[in-house]
């Protein structure tokens, strides 16, 4: 059977369990081989990066007049720390394969123009991922800096490098993935999990961990730098709730449509029989 006899026999894209979990499955080895090769090409960037990520760490013994700089506790902790440096940038590098195989695995319960809608869902969610781990990265030095400035004058600052990767990842993947949850939150409406309205109604939560994470991000001295941040936030997610709103409205008036056409073929004569009796 080919793929076009099998859209027209299942137009909605059913599936058993155990295909959903084949399918699944297919999906994350592919993401997988998509990260192995991003983490090859990583291993090769660690130096530079490395250097990057060293300069506000070395910034604290110009204030200080102490030593600072990123520790290695044990001997196999420099390749530990490469090996996990290169995978993060391999999840970076290669978040086009792993969000499209995300959306593929979605797809299939889709129909097909709401897989149409889809393709665009993915078009924006690698840009906004990419946005945030570029913001993620360019406030990691601020909240360095801003961490370690009530280190004493005179005493040293030596960090332990695993201590170091995992929070510079976890602050820049993390802002990715902020980026990211508006276009999920789109994509889980158009599959029909979740209602834009049930969306709205936790907005108070929302608006409060947004300012809470812009916090966290850009400890600055005075309020500015968190607004920067939190404001982009907040715009994406009531741009998403907008969106959400929008297609349930555009749902419910086809569901409405398709409900009239039915009541309509129901109460039309459709044999002799039937229009004898009129």
């Amino acid at each position: 059977m080919t793929a076009a006899k099998g859209r027209k026999a299942n137009p909605e894209g059913r599936m058993p369990l155990l295909e959903h979990l084949r399918e699944l499955k297919n999906r994350l080895i592919k993401s997988a081989i998509g990260v192995l090769l991003g983490a090859i090409a990583g291993w090769f960037l660690y130096d530079p990066i490395l250097e990057a990520l060293q300069t506000p760490v070395k910034d604290i013994a110009a204030r200080t007049g102490g030593i600072s700089g990123v520790n290695f506790s044990t001997v196999g902790s420099p390749f530990d720390f490469k090996l996990q440096l290169a995978i993060q940038i391999g999840l970076v590098l290669a978040s086009p394969v792993w969000i499209y195989q995300l959306w593929a695995f979605v797809m299939p319960g889709l129909t097909v123009k709401e897989r149409r809608y889809t393709l665009g869902y993915m078009g924006a969610a690698v840009p906004l991922f990419l946005a945030g781990v570029w913001v993620g990265w360019s406030v990691t030095p601020q909240v360095v800096r801003a961490l370690t400035q009530f280190t004493p004058s005179g005493f040293s600052n030596l960090i332990d490098g695993r201590e170091y990767i995992d929070f510079v990842t976890h602050m820049v993947l993390f802002l990715g993935l902020a980026f990211l949850v508006p276009v999920v939150l789109v994509g889980l409406n158009a599959a029909g999990v979740l209602a834009g309205k049930t969306i709205l109604k936790a907005w108070r939560i929302t608006v409060f961990a947004v300012f809470v994470l812009a916090a966290l991000a850009a400890p600055g001295a005075d309020a500015v730098s968190m607004f920067m941040l939190a404001v982009p936030l907040l715009a994406l997610f009531f741009a998403a709730i907008g969106l959400c709103l929008l297609q349930d409205k555009r749902r419910l008036r086809r569901e409405e449509k398709l409900a009239v056409e039915s009541e309509a073929a129901a109460d039309t004569p459709t044999s002799r029989e039937d229009l004898d009796k009129f």
